[in-house]
C-alpha cells in the first residue's frame, strides 16, 4: 500500500471535493446551510487543516470539532490530584507526553518535574510496570487517560500486574467512553448538528454497533472515518449523500480497519479490568452521567484512587478562557479572547492549546487565521 498515492492524492481529493459541491446543491432545503457536521475525533480536526481539506469543501459544509481529545477535557482538579501524587517522596509518577504539560490550579507535571517531582514520560503502561518491577522500593503511578482506543493497553497492564504480584504499581484510572460522550453532544441545547464523522481509533475497539442510537433515536447519520485526507473527504460525501437521499444511517468509511463488532479481545480485557463510573467530570462539558470507567474491587490494590489521599478538588477555568465552548463546538479556537495571545503552545492556559490532538493546536499549528499584531505578545501569522 502506497499511503501518498492511495490515501493523499490531491488529484483525487479535488475530484471528490467537486462531487460532494454538486451533491450538496441536492440537499432538501429542510436543512439549513451550511451544513454542520462533528468530527467527534482529535486526529481527524489535525488531518483536515493540516491538509487544508477545510478550504476544498463548499462554503455550504462546515466542519465542527467535538471533544475527542482526551488531554483536552482534563478537568484541572485531575491534574491537581496527579500534582499531588508525583510530589510524593516515594512515588514515580508515569504518563504520556501531552499530559504533562496540561495545567493545573498551580501547576503542571511538567512544573512539578523541574520543581523535584519524579515524573516521568512513558509510551506504554507496561513501560510503567517494568519501573515498578526496577524499583520495588518505589511506588509507581501510572495516569491512565484516553477513550476506548488506550483502554485495552492498560487494562492488560493491569492484570500483568496481578499476574506477576507487582504490587507496587499502581493506575490513577481517567479513561473515558466514547457513546455517553456524543449522546451528550447530541442532547445540548447549543448544537444543531447534521451527522458525525465518527472516531476510527475508537470503534477499533467498540466497532460500529454502538453508534446505532444516533440514527435510529436521534435521526442523524454517522460515518467511521480514517484519517488520511481521502478517508475524510470519502467520509463527507457519504454524509451528504445519506441527507440527500433522505437516510440516517451509520456507514463505515474505515472498513479497512474497522470491524462491526470491535475487537473481542480488547473488549474482554476492558469489561475485566474496568466498570462505569456513575458520573465523570469533564474540563468544559461538565458532569456527564457513564462517560468514565474506575478499576472494578478486584484490582483494587492496583487502584491509585484507593492506595492515596488524593485532594479531589473541582476547579473552574480562568474566567478569561472559553475550552468549554469550543469542545462543546459552539466557538471555533480562534473565536476564544486569549488564542494566540495570552494562550499558546508554548505557554497553553487550556488543555487544547497543549495535546497534539487539540482544536486549538491545530489551529495554531495549520489553520489561516491572521491575529493582529497589536494582540500578540510576538508577532505570528498563523
Amino acid at each position: 500500500m502506497d499511503i501518498v498515492r492511495d490515501f493523499r492524492d490531491g488529484a483525487q481529493a479535488q475530484k471528490i471535493a467537486r462531487a460532494i459541491g454538486e451533491l450538496v446543491k441536492q440537499v432538501p432545503d429542510s436543512h439549513r446551510r451550511p451544513l454542520q457536521f462533528m468530527e467527534v475525533c482529535g486526529g481527524h480536526t489535525h488531518s483536515i487543516f493540516r491538509y487544508g481539506l477545510n478550504q476544498l469543501l463548499p462554503d455550504e459544509i462546515e466542519f465542527v470539532h467535538g471533544p475527542g481529545c482526551p488531554v483536552c477535557v482534563l478537568p484541572m482538579g485531575v491534574v491537581d490530584d496527579c500534582v499531588s501524587m508525583a510530589e510524593r517522596d516515594n512515588v514515580i509518577f508515569t504518563t504520556f507526553g501531552d499530559a504533562m504539560r496540561v495545567p493545573g490550579s498551580e501547576k503542571s507535571l511538567l512544573q512539578a518535574k523541574a520543581d523535584g517531582a519524579d515524573v516521568r514520560m512513558v509510551y506504554s503502561p507496561l513501560d510503567a510496570l517494568k519501573l515498578a518491577q526496577q524499583n520495588p522500593d518505589k511506588e509507581v503511578v501510572f495516569f491512565g487517560l484516553g477513550f476506548e482506543t488506550t483502554m485495552p493497553s492498560t487494562a492488560l497492564t493491569v492484570q500483568k500486574a496481578a499476574q506477576m504480584g507487582i504490587n507496587n504499581f499502581s493506575l490513577f484510572c481517567n479513561h473515558i467512553t466514547i457513546i455517553p460522550t456524543i449522546k451528550a453532544m447530541l442532547d445540548s441545547p447549543d448544537m444543531q448538528l447534521d451527522g458525525f464523522i465518527g472516531p476510527g481509533h475508537v470503534s477499533m475497539i467498540i466497532g460500529t454497533r454502538p453508534y446505532r442510537f444516533i440514527a435510529e433515536d436521534y435521526k442523524r447519520p454517522l460515518v467511521v472515518a480514517g484519517f488520511e485526507p481521502l478517508d475524510i473527504m470519502q467520509s463527507v460525501y457519504m454524509l451528504v449523500k445519506q441527507l440527500v437521499e433522505g437516510r440516517a444511517e451509520i456507514e463505515n468509511q474505515y472498513n479497512r480497519i474497522v470491524p462491526e463488532a470491535g475487537n473481542r479481545h480488547a473488549l474482554m480485557a476492558i469489561n475485566d479490568v474496568f466498570e462505569l463510573r456513575p458520573y465523570f467530570e469533564w474540563r468544559g462539558l461538565g458532569s456527564i452521567d457513564h462517560s468514565g470507567v474506575q478499576m472494578r474491587e478486584k484490582y483494587a490494590q492496583w487502584d491509585a484512587e484507593k492506595k492515596f489521599d488524593l485532594p479531589r478538588r473541582k476547579i473552574a477555568d480562568p474566567d478569561a478562557a472559553q475550552c468549554g465552548e469550543v469542545v462543546k463546538g459552539v466557538l471555533k479556537p480562534h473565536q476564544c479572547k486569549l488564542f494566540g495571545t495570552a494562550c499558546t503552545p508554548e505557554t497553553p492556559i487550556g488543555a487544547l492549546m497543549v495535546s497534539s490532538e487539540g482544536a486549538c493546536a491545530a489551529y495554531y499549528n495549520y489553520g489561516s487565521v491572521q491575529i493582529p499584531v497589536s494582540e500578540v505578545t510576538r508577532s505570528r501569522t498563523i
